[in-house]
């Protein structure tokens, strides 16, 4: 990971639940529930969620896998995942939470059943890396779950560029005082592969028996799920 995003990610993270709120509409909460419940996780099973900032994803999945289920969320940005324990802990729910990098993740083959990123995986400096690392850490016949960002066409393009260009840097900026965040992070999200595109570094990491994605809210997001090869 580069330092430069490093820092930026630090530079707002106590901000990072508010401004997300705030500029998704809340609909960040409705795409959770729904990889999760995409997802098929199962109670009792063991998930890693990579790029954890403030441990959402994570907490969400520790709902879903129960009380004899596991939760292990990392993040690359030790500020950012500084408050996901404490969220935690106020909802009643063991997850142990460390930093790690996606692209070079410190655990061994075939430890989870499952393996998650959420807005995370534009972020590092190479994505089909990533994929392999969460593969690899994943049991064959497991499930590897990306939630990213995409670009969306027809008649939801125009409004969701002009909103992402202009406004969400403005609001952002005002509401983090970091411009130059919320300038960078659309920017990335219009530049990185979608759909199809992201398919194919799936298909490029060759660690995927099947892989499909899945558009939501007009191809602003999409949820990506491969099945790891025996």
């Amino acid at each position: 990971m580069s330092e430069k995003v490093r820092s930026m990610f630090a530079d707002i993270a106590s901000d990072y639940d508010r401004v997300n709120t705030v500029l998704s509409f809340g609909i960040h909460h409705v795409w959770r529930n729904r990889t999760i419940a995409e997802s098929g996780v199962a109670a009792g099973q063991s998930v890693l969620d990579c790029a954890t900032g403030t441990g959402d994803l994570a907490i969400a999945f520790k709902k879903a896998v129960g009380p004899e289920g596991y939760v292990l969320g990392t993040d690359f940005c030790a500020p950012m995942i500084e408050p996901a324990p404490d969220k935690a802990k106020k909802e009643g729910l063991e997850i142990d939470f460390e930093v790690a990098d996606a692209m070079d993740l410190p655990y061994e083959d075939n430890r989870f059943d499952l393996a998650s990123i959420s807005f995370g995986i534009r972020n590092v400096d190479d994505p089909v890396q990533a994929l392999r690392e969460m593969a690899r850490v994943v049991k064959p016949g497991g499930k590897v779950v990306v939630l990213e960002f995409g670009q969306p066409k027809g008649l939801m393009k125009f409004p969701y560029e002009l909103y992402s260009q202009h406004i969400m840097p403005t609001v952002g900026g005002w509401l983090s005082g970091n411009r130059d965040a919320y300038t960078y992070l659309p920017k990335t999200s219009a530049a990185f592969p979608a759909g199809d595109k992201f398919l194919s570094l799936m298909d490029e990491s060759k660690m995927f028996a099947t892989r499909k994605a899945i558009s939501l809210t007009g191809g602003i997001s999409y949820i990506y799920l491969g099945v790891v090869a025996e």
